[in-house]
């Protein structure tokens, strides 16, 4: 039985409560009954608090309350025993049986489990990493290349329709500045002071002269275009490559060029001038931003015609909602801290709900140590550190874990000794060797002749098999939590509890037989059990993007 099944078992015995008139509850029977597992076995496999939640309505007191809801639920099919405890808490223990039968269903389930319906119907646009196509991804976007893949991942089992959107800044000065830096370094010329000086740009020259025979014989003005334009969708080619590589897939590559190509800048501002917060003064077209908390309202246009680029940004927010988006999803680095107030007025000036239409997540910065020095970024100037180098120096797996298993918005430092080693004090070699071992004593079965067989749910009643398949049951909860609040870590540490949990029951309960000892229902019970724990640790790790390994 999961957790969501004894809510609503709760709730039925509830209403039948209502409807029999034992419970008074003028304003109905709440939608949904919270069921916790208690800290301590003596305490049941289950708890709720809904009589102490619910007595001031009903006119009566908790434990009064808590009486005939124990009543009734020691009636419901599976429920072995309800306790009251304290001023009015319900204690539920399920039988073996009824417990059991959940390794069945998770591995009925396979991929699906875990999987949810809390999001379903909400369409949500999850954009991150946003990067200048001016150079490769480096360490400052690593971070959230593996949370936002993550978060859309979760978000989707979760129910929600996602698409995962990469906004290319292909628009503006810096894009004359990398062509300029390209056709320097191909005429063996210095890169302007305020260029870019990396040497993936003396390669990009390269490259660029070698797809484009004769480009050096071209007038000035044509050879900038041509460098920037070909330098431009190679840089993109390499940073889709190396994302490709991380395992983070990008649904939609909006250009920002488009915007303004296809005149969704103007039908934006058209759009907003209907909700009445647009401007004029002094020459220049302005939003009213302020209106909605900003510390100072924004130009849209300037005096001399130009958009801003906050008119792009109000462009592809009113695009992204017309494109059907519920929720509009801004994963935005430290340094975009003053964008929150201005991104969530132009929602409000837009006519939505800024509490609601739009959300802007702010990831903190990511250290890499190695060696006991810290791996650093050296933007323009100097080298550059890429995704692909922190990738090469950690691993994928090991790299993408280690994100995501921390708030997004705390600072983080990681050692690469650490990450990557193989001992059970590494998180990521933890859950994945736990795994690993799931895997094992499956092929193991498989060479031995043992089969599952149909399962005996009632024989799982060894304590260290009942506490393991209470944590394979809060599974899909943790998913939906995790969604609901946009924190992936959930599943992360989810997986580490549930993998020590795992190697805990193998220590207690013997799962293959030994030796010429005959292979009994206990056994094929436990197999079953083995089974849905590796199901769910896989089923976890792939919501990290993480891959759920068969040996190690």
């Amino acid at each position: 039985m999961t957790p969501e099944q004894l809510s609503t078992a709760v709730r039925d015995v509830l209403t039948a409560a209502v409807d029999a008139g034992e419970v008074a509850l003028p304003h109905g029977v709440p939608g949904q009954v919270t069921i916790e597992r208690p800290r301590s076995r003596d305490h049941g496999d289950y708890a709720t608090n809904i009589a102490l939640q619910l007595a001031k309505k009903a006119g009566t007191n908790p434990r009064a309350l808590a009486e005939v809801l124990a009543a009734r639920l020691r009636e419901v099919a599976g429920v072995e025993a309800v306790d009251i405890a304290g001023p009015g808490f319900l204690n539920i223990t399920v039988s073996a049986a009824t417990q059991g039968e959940l390794a069945r269903t998770i591995v009925e389930a396979g991929d699906g489990y875990g999987h949810g319906d809390a999001l379903a119907g909400a369409a949500v646009n999850v954009e991150f990493i946003s990067a200048n196509p001016t150079g490769p991804l480096h360490l400052g976007h690593v971070r959230w290349a593996a949370v936002g893949d993550a978060l859309a991942r979760v978000l989707e089992a979760a129910g929600a329709a996602v698409t995962r959107e990469f906004y290319i800044n292909d628009r503006g000065a810096q894009m004359d500045k990398f062509g300029a830096s390209i056709m320097a370094r191909a005429h063996g010329e210095a890169v302007p002071e305020d260029g870019y000086h990396g040497e993936y740009v003396s390669e990009l020259a390269r490259a660029v002269v070698a797809e484009v025979p004769g480009i050096l014989d071209l007038p000035r003005d044509e050879q900038l275009v041509r460098f920037r334009e070909v330098g431009y969708r190679l840089q993109l080619a390499e940073q889709q490559r190396q994302l490709d590589e991380f395992r983070t897939h990008f649904d939609v590559w909006y250009s920002e060029r488009s915007l303004h190509e296809r005149g969704r800048v103007e039908h934006a501002l058209e759009v907003l001038h209907k909700q009445g917060h647009l401007f004029e003064a002094d020459g220049a077209l302005w939003m009213r931003t302020t209106d909605f908390g900003d510390d100072k309202d924004r130009v849209l246009r300037r005096g001399n015609g130009e958009y801003t680029y906050f008119a792009a940004d109000a462009a592809y927010y009113v695009d992204k909602r017309e494109r059907g988006f519920d929720v509009c999803v801004y994963l935005l680095g430290a340094d975009h801290h003053g964008y929150i107030g201005r991104l969530k007025a132009l929602a409000a000036c837009a006519g939505d709900d800024p509490e609601r239409n739009i959300e802007i997540p702010i990831g903190q910065l990511v250290k890499i140590v190695k060696d006991g020095q810290e791996l650093r970024l050296s933007k323009r100037a100097g080298t550059m550190l890429t995704l692909g180098q922190v990738v090469e120096a950690a691993g994928v797996d090991a790299l993408r874990y280690s994100l995501c298993r921390y708030p997004a918005d705390s600072p983080l430092t990681l050692d690469v000794a650490q990450i990557t080693k193989q001992t059970s004090d590494n998180p990521v070699f933890y859950v994945q060797y736990a795994h690993a071992r799931l895997d094992s004593i499956l092929r193991n079965a498989t060479e031995f002749g043992i089969d599952r067989g149909e399962l005996r749910p009632e024989l799982l009643d060894h304590e260290r098999e009942s506490i393991l398949l209470g944590a394979l049951a809060e599974f899909p909860r943790v998913v939906a939590t995790a969604a609901e609040l946009r924190e992936p870590h959930r599943v992360a540490r989810y997986l580490e509890n549930t993998a020590g949990t795992f190697h805990r029951f193998y220590d207690a309960c013997r799962v293959l037989p030994m030796g010429d000892e005959p292979a009994t229902d206990v056994h094929r019970a436990r197999l079953w059990l083995v089974a849905a724990t590796k199901v769910v640790l896989a089923n976890g790790l792939g919501m990290l993007g993480v891959v759920a390994p068969d040996r190690m």
